[in-house]
């Protein structure tokens, strides 16, 4: 295992700052075609309860995309809160990480301006199972790095299978709004099980260890 002490790493402190700036940039943009909207109705001499009901979906995308993008910022920052060296193998994980953030906009503003379809669930969607997927693979780096960071290895175990649990649902739910089309996006209120399934798979999992290590 290789402790990641070497000349190549760096303090983290300077990745941490840009990624939250990024993170924070993305989270704006995702009001910019509400904002445009907005500027457009008032041409338009368009009123306001109006404008809520034609851009109803449009609002609900903002909001799931915005809830979605602070929650995978949250988990990363209790992670990297603990992390103090970063070396270029972390570095290019987390700006891939960050690639899927700033991506998220794109697909949530097509979800509210044009007709759903199979390919705007798996653009959207996958975007998420990809965003899951980077977050993984920064915890599972920090496993194996252990001098990078101060983070307790059964907190990264933790969080690890969280990320496992989280992408898969997120495929699960892809799956579900493409073979059954009404449920469409409501597929995503299958990440409500994260937790329970989370709290069920460790509790077997640390029965199994301790069976086996007796």
């Amino acid at each position: 295992m290789d402790d990641g002490s070497g000349p190549a790493t760096t303090s983290a402190e300077r990745l941490k700052a840009f990624t939250d700036a990024v993170v924070a940039i993305a989270m704006t943009l995702l009001i910019l075609p509400l904002m445009e909207s907005v500027t457009d109705a008032g041409a338009e001499g368009g009123g306001v309860v109006a404008w809520f009901g034609e851009h109803a979906e449009q609002l609900m995308s903002f909001a799931l995309s915005f809830a979605l993008i602070a929650t995978f910022w949250l988990a990363n920052h209790r992670v990297f809160a603990r992390v103090e060296r970063t070396s270029p193998a972390l570095l290019w994980l987390t700006i891939g990480w960050m690639f899927t953030i700033v991506w998220l906009p794109v697909p949530t503003a097509m979800l509210g301006s044009m007709d759903t379809d199979d390919a705007q669930k798996l653009v959207y969607i996958g975007s998420l199972v990809l965003t899951s997927v980077m977050s993984l693979a920064i915890r599972w780096y920090l496993l194996r790095h252990p001098a990078l960071h101060s983070v307790a290895e059964l907190r990264l175990r933790r969080g690890i299978l969280a990320d496992v649990i989280t992408t898969g649902l997120f495929l699960v739910a892809l799956a579900l709004s493409i073979l059954v089309p009404a449920i469409g996006y409501w597929a995503l209120l299958l990440l409500v099980l994260v937790s329970p399934v989370h709290t069920l798979l460790w509790r077997a999992l640390g029965r199994g260890g301790r069976r086996s290590s007796t």
